[in-house]
């Protein structure tokens, strides 16, 4: 499952429609769905607000590793 779809099975699985991710991003319902059928991509500062949205992690939507390292500062 990659991000689009994972993306958007939480927002299924909520009960929540497509116009209101578009509310929260600032856009058209059209554009959510064309984020979800692939025919457009999210900007890193909607993944930032979905994941806020949803409770989420970036590392949980991308389908990153769970024990990379951080770097150090």
């Amino acid at each position: 499952m990659d991000y689009v779809d994972k993306l958007t099975a939480l927002r299924v699985d909520r009960d929540i429609s497509q116009q209101t991710i578009a509310e929260l991003l600032g856009c058209q319902q059209s554009a959510v769905s064309k984020f979800e059928k692939r025919r457009a991509r999210y900007a890193i500062e909607d993944l930032i607000k979905l994941c806020e949205f949803y409770h989420v992690s970036a590392d949980y939507i991308l389908n990153l590793p769970r024990d990379l390292p951080y770097p150090e500062r």
